[in-house]
């Protein structure tokens, strides 16, 4: 069975060539994401032929492997189900990186002004450290053919790997190594002081986004606008608007007029939330203008939130929306909240209904014996009346 080697095309768009010298033929043209089968390679070109049989060379830097591709396929079947956290707007031409990272591989491209869904929020360090380069070898090259005899030289042995880093699953960074030209010898320190801290590495936060046509990658999050309407963008107080939901609508003049969830976070990159406050706005129908309903402050809060409804008896079926954050111990949990009419409360789980309930039987009971031990040493004391009011 013939082995099939396929890549896959980065560049917006480029031509097939018939040779690989300065002046060609254009034999064709391929575009952003077309597949393509590996015929052979020569220095940086490589010789393919398209899905519709059209052959000729390209430059390998076009091109991604197939093993990227599957990274971005994979990352768009694990957040297949993600709920939308906003839509928004590209600000320019973005590439759309496997992992959010400046150096991560990238295919597919947006376009200037696209729709996109944004999914999830990561921060990274703008300029990591970049890997040591192996030490190049002194011998001169070898012809094609000639058989490479093995070198006396001794390996290097690898230095230990760094401990995981304990900070949360969103920051993907890590904190460089102070190199030695940086750091003041011992020499010229005076007794008793401390060498400086090494520079804090430069954030910047990326967007998870899934394009009109369904590809899902990472761009920077400055990249994209939220299409957050402007009279509940002007209630930011100079926050960074990270998500916005609309919980229902209401009629106003004839006409639906949505009401919204809006998740806000201090205006600089490299938190290690994504956001640490949330807004409810409603209708204030009778002056045409949204009131703020709800407002929660101090939160670390994670994405994914998610909106919905759910039937509540009496008071009957109310928009809903439950948020993650982090609680006094450190867990993320889950909080529910539902919204009747301009009224936002929290929905308190099977678990925190039954404490509840138990102080409260709790304190009538500690209440009772008050009562009674009163009673007890005042036996001749007659019990408070209720006074009733004259008609």
């Amino acid at each position: 069975m013939a082995h099939h080697d396929y890549m896959y095309v980065s560049a917006a768009e480029t031509s097939l060539r018939d040779r690989v010298a300065t002046m060609y033929n254009k034999m064709g043209t391929v575009h952003n994401g077309d597949r393509v089968e590996v015929l052979e390679k020569e220095r940086r070109f490589v010789r393919v032929r398209t899905d519709g049989g059209q052959e000729g060379w390209i430059e390998e830097r076009s091109l991604i492997p197939q093993d990227v591709y599957d990274g971005f396929q994979k990352l768009a079947q694990d957040n297949a189900d993600t709920p939308v956290q906003a839509h928004g707007t590209t600000r320019a031409e973005l590439n759309m990186h496997v992992t959010a990272s400046r150096d991560a591989e990238h295919l597919y491209q947006l376009k200037d002004g696209e729709k996109v869904e944004v999914l999830r929020r990561a921060t990274a360090e703008k300029n990591p450290p970049k890997p040591a380069k192996p030490a190049q070898s002194t011998t001169s090259p070898k012809k094609k053919g000639a058989t490479t005899q093995p070198k006396a030289a001794a390996t290097a042995t690898p230095k230990p790997s760094t401990p995981p880093s304990t900070t949360p699953a969103t920051t993907t960074a890590t904190t460089p190594a102070t190199t030695p030209a940086t750091t003041p010898s011992a020499a010229a320190l005076k007794p008793g002081e401390q060498p400086p801290p090494p520079p804090k590495p430069i954030m910047e936060d990326w967007y998870l986004v899934r394009s009109s046509s369904g590809h899902v990658g990472w761009v920077l999050l400055r990249m994209v606008d939220l299409d957050v309407p402007l009279d509940i963008a002007q209630y930011a107080e100079g926050q960074r608007i990270v998500a916005y939901f609309v919980l229902n609508n209401v009629e106003e003049d004839g006409k639906p007029q949505p009401q919204y969830l809006v998740l806000l976070n201090e205006p600089k990159d490299g938190l290690p939330y994504d956001y640490n406050q949330i807004r409810v706005f409603t209708r204030n129908r009778p002056k045409h203008r949204y009131e703020t309903a709800y407002r929660e402050h101090n939160l670390e809060g994670y994405l994914p939130v998610r909106v919905g409804h759910q039937d509540f008896g009496k008071e009957g079926d109310l928009p809903t929306f439950t948020i993650r954050k982090k609680n006094d111990a450190g867990q993320i949990v889950e909080a529910t909240y539902k919204m009747n009419g301009p009224i936002v409360r929290r929905v308190l789980t099977p678990e925190e209904a039954a404490a509840e309930k138990a102080q409260h039987q709790a304190a009538l009971a500690n209440r009772m014996k008050e009562m009674s031990a009163n009673h007890a040493q005042h036996p001749n004391q007659p019990p408070a009346r209720k006074h009733k009011k004259k008609q």
